[in-house]
């Protein structure tokens, strides 16, 4: 499946708290007087600016200094940004985004840094031909010495825009048209640096942040929160328990699904992760953070039409996909009630299009319709594996985890009529981000 062939980049030793992962943080080595002399974040910095690189990498600029990701150590922003310093002389970035636009062309995933008058574009570390420019020649409109800026895609906004802050007002550019609305969102702290992350927005002024809702500017909830509890791991900062990525020969999953929206997330022991925001970094989170009432981890996870169905001893909670996982009302309800089967679900699947659930207990594949009522078996199969972990079914085939390896099958009915299992084949970092 390509999920499982693109690479992902990892932040998996995360703390739970809010809705929000605190990552891992290292202390600055004291390598001597210039490394000891780098700024700590951890002792409470205003970020001149926030953005995703186009690995789904955070960047945090402070003054002439840049932190790549959640965790690890200041570095000199000009030894990957060097032309931000030939023109300044100073280091210091006013705002930053990554563009994104439907159509994924032009300059879909580049950089934009603005500096004073002047905005600077670019693409894996490197600055386009023709920048930097003023700020007017690509933003007509936008205002100079700028605050903040955060890319806000359709659906999230009502079209694909980049959100300007200066002072109390919010520019609002319209990607495709190029023009411009102001508001003013009096009731938002003054933001130094914003960033759109996991399809949330953040605005971050000193060293704490407000979420708030990126067509309104809505807050909801207790805001500003102290960005050291959340956004990088500190000494007397942070709650809760840490996720450590497990090397790959010990992965061991529960479920893996892809919902009808298209996010995939697999499942082990009280935590889930969503597959397809590596442009995010890949983050592991406890499942009661969405499903609520799964309070005991699962047995097998699938989906079909707009729900997602979980299996937990011989219980199944349905939730729509299309609302936030909102547990439908009535369940959990009995396993044989519902789907016609008694006893441990291993795994589960639903393929693409089809209205079958494929079901696999011990070393049997049942298949259960998912448009009759009442819902039994119509198939029974036995199948050349056991101790089978999890199955997901994409445009591809088929693939069955079993500990720390899975097996492909080019469709269900092959995975069904073979008797020979096929050669298993290691899980690795770039699908799932464990550790090699």
């Amino acid at each position: 499946m390509e999920l499982f062939t693109t690479t992902l980049c990892m932040c998996l030793v995360l703390s739970f708290a809010n809705g929000v992962p605190a990552p891992q943080h290292d202390s600055i080595a004291d390598d001597g007087d210039s490394q000891a002399a780098f700024p700590d974040r951890c002792e409470g910095i205003e970020f001149d600016a926030i953005t995703p690189d186009e690995t789904g990498v955070i960047l945090f600029f402070k003054g002439d200094y840049l932190w790549k990701g959640f965790h690890g150590s200041a570095q000199l922003s000009n030894e990957s940004f060097k032309e931000l310093d030939d023109f300044h002389h100073v280091g210091h970035v006013d705002a930053a985004f990554r563009m994104h636009n439907t159509a994924k062309t032009g300059d879909h995933d580049h950089i934009y840094f603005f500096l004073d008058d002047k905005v600077f574009r670019y693409y894996n570390q490197n600055l386009e031909n023709g920048y930097p420019k003023q700020i007017q020649e690509d933003f007509s409109e936008v205002p100079t010495h700028l605050d903040a800026a955060v890319a806000c895609p359709q659906g999230e906004c009502i079209t694909d825009s980049v959100l300007f802050f200066k002072g109390p007002d919010v520019h609002v550019y319209d990607i495709a048209t190029k023009t411009v609305k102001t508001k003013t969102w009096s009731h938002l702290p003054v933001c130094t640096s914003a960033l759109r992350w996991l399809e949330h927005y953040y605005c971050f002024n000193g060293h704490s942040f407000t979420k708030f809702n990126p067509v309104t500017g809505e807050v909801t909830g207790d805001y500003p929160k102290d960005a050291r509890n959340y956004f990088m791991k500190c000494e007397n900062f942070g709650h809760g328990s840490h996720y450590t990525a497990p090397k790959c020969s010990e992965v061991k999953l529960n479920a893996i699904t892809t919902d009808d929206t298209g996010k995939t997330y697999f499942f082990a022991g009280p935590t889930y992760m969503r597959l397809d925001t590596h442009r995010d970094g890949l983050h592991a989170f406890p499942i009661t953070k969405i499903w609520q009432e799964v309070t005991n981890g699962v047995d097998a996870v699938f989906s079909y039409t707009d729900k997602i169905y979980m299996i937990k001893d011989d219980l199944v909670y349905i939730y729509k996909s299309a609302a936030h996982y909102t547990l439908i009302e009535g369940y959990p309800k009995r396993l044989k009630g519902e789907l016609g089967i008694e006893g441990r679900v291993d795994a589960a699947f639903v393929c693409p299009n089809e209205h079958t659930v494929h079901l696999i207990q011990g070393q049997m594949l049942r298949d259960v319709d998912l448009t009759a009522t009442p819902r039994v078996v119509t198939t029974e199969v036995p199948l050349p594996l056991s101790d089978i972990d999890a199955a997901l079914c994409g445009a591809d085939g088929v693939n069955v985890f079993k500990g720390s390896q899975f097996y492909h099958y080019d469709s269900a009915m092959i995975l069904a009529m073979g008797r020979i299992a096929p050669f298993p084949q290691n899980i690795t970092s770039a699908m799932m981000g464990c550790q090699d």
